[in-house]
């Protein structure tokens, strides 16, 4: 049996994303951003609303007197917004923007809720699911399966458009 360039290809790609992921909850889905892209967890805090940004754009906030843009991600995947409850948090990270040499901007994402951290390998790793050329995929790194549940592995770093990272940067800098 013949192992073709193309699988040998993918397969140390997802190897390659084997590491530690922050796993956390919008509604029952659970998801999974790499470590090193998350800069902090903080409490759900008032959130200054700014006019004229798209709905997912929640605002801004004061994070020890630098103001950050923060996106709440289940308005972006196009769920149902939903009551901040004790367990909803702000999971600061690290978002590379601009391509090759862009620099990267801090934002928040609001989560329903903060699970675990997890070390996943690479063979624990699948592809993203292919859902033909109307659905854009290009923000899942992969599905992560882990025990008995499947963890959706996201590139924090595509899940906004450059368009919308340009917004959500103007935000920052406009409150």
């Amino acid at each position: 049996m013949s192992v073709s360039q193309n699988e040998v290809t993918g397969q140390s790609s997802l190897k390659a994303k084997a590491g530690k992921y922050l796993t956390f909850k919008l509604g029952v889905e659970e998801y999974g951003l790499e470590i090193l892209k998350v800069q902090e967890i903080i409490k759900m805090m008032d959130i200054t609303h700014v006019p004229r940004t798209p709905a997912f754009v929640r605002g801004v906030i004061n994070l020890r007197g630098k103001v950050i843009p923060v996106v709440d991600l289940r308005l972006k995947f196009g769920m149902e917004s939903r009551e901040t409850t004790d367990k909803t948090c702000v999971i600061v990270v690290q978002v590379a923007h601009g391509g090759a040499g862009g620099g990267s901007m801090t934002m928040g994402t609001i989560v329903d809720e903060v699970s675990e951290v997890l070390d996943i390998a690479g063979e624990q790793i699948e592809p993203a699911p292919e859902f033909g050329t109307a659905v854009n995929t290009d923000f899942i790194l992969g599905m992560g399966k882990v025990a008995k549940k499947v963890v959706m592995l996201l590139d924090i770093d595509k899940v906004l458009s450059s368009g919308e990272l340009a917004t959500v940067s103007k935000v920052a800098k406009v409150a």
